[in-house]
């Protein structure tokens, strides 16, 4: 019996000393998502009628695969951005067009993750479709992936033209025959815009907004969405049609890197 209650002691000590232990141990908390300041909003919040087609959240983009941050697919803009693009909206609905988003807010971590697919110069899976004439160790130096994006501010969008009725945006499938994204816009990936010469995120100087080779239709439509959006205070970026910025911006110095997701603007 008493070699029976010395070991019952033993065992006794042993739990007590790693209760003890335990008890005394930091509990480990998962850091809380950072969410978007009072100044950004959904845009669906602001104008319901502009058609969002975001691309990054899917695997129809030029890495192949849905991008770090983009946890819902949602247009989300500093609330002046939104509201310029209202007005954009309703000047387009008018003449019987709306807008198409495909990405607005960028998320720091979506850029990080660009910056580590271009230094991996063993994944061209899209080069077929988004850079088809661009050697990828050029990327950087011809300006096609930075470290940081004006995106990331908030009052930046991707977008085009949709002639209405707006024809349904056929589904992508991985793993299609890939057409490059300069090819006629009957051959290229079947997106319900109108002709742009190149399609959305086109890693070429077609893409440059008034490259000359681009004539008739399309540079009309590209002049269009243009004055358009000039004259709702936005500013285009010459290297891409698709790419413009409201102007002031509420945070030209800020990088954010809240996810996409319907909660970092909720109560907004």
């Amino acid at each position: 019996m008493t070699g029976i209650a010395s070991a019952f002691r033993v065992l006794a000590a042993t739990a007590a000393t790693l209760l003890a232990v335990t008890a005394a141990a930091p509990v480990a908390q998962a850091r809380p998502e950072p969410k978007a300041p009072e100044e950004f909003v959904a845009l669906r919040a602001v104008d319901p009628t502009i058609i969002q087609e975001m691309r990054y959240p899917t695997a129809h983009n030029f890495m192949g695969v849905p991008v770090d941050g983009y946890r819902q697919s949602l247009c989300i803009l500093t609330r002046p951005a939104a509201r310029a693009l209202h007005r954009a909206q309703t000047r387009l609905l008018k003449q019987g067009y709306s807008l198409k988003v495909y990405d607005c807010y960028r998320p720091q971590r979506a850029v990080d993750h660009f910056v580590r697919w271009a230094k991996d110069l063993d994944d061209e899976s899209m080069k077929g479709e988004f850079y088809p004439r661009v050697d990828k160790t050029r990327l950087f130096a011809d300006g096609y992936i930075a470290e940081k994006s004006g995106h990331s501010r908030g009052s930046t969008v991707d977008l085009t033209l949709v002639k209405l009725p707006a024809a349904p945006t056929a589904p992508y499938l991985p793993g299609r025959k890939q057409v490059p994204c300069y090819a006629p816009q009957a051959d290229r990936f079947p997106d319900n815009s109108v002709d742009m010469g190149t399609g959305f995120d086109c890693f070429d100087t077609l893409s440059h907004t008034d490259d000359p080779r681009i004539q008739g239709t399309q540079r009309d439509n590209r002049q269009f969405l243009k004055k358009t959006l000039t004259d709702a205070g936005f500013v285009n970026l010459a290297e891409e049609w698709w790419h413009y910025t409201f102007k002031p911006e509420l945070f030209p110095d800020t990088y954010f890197d809240f996810p996409v997701a319907r909660r970092s603007v909720a109560g907004h």
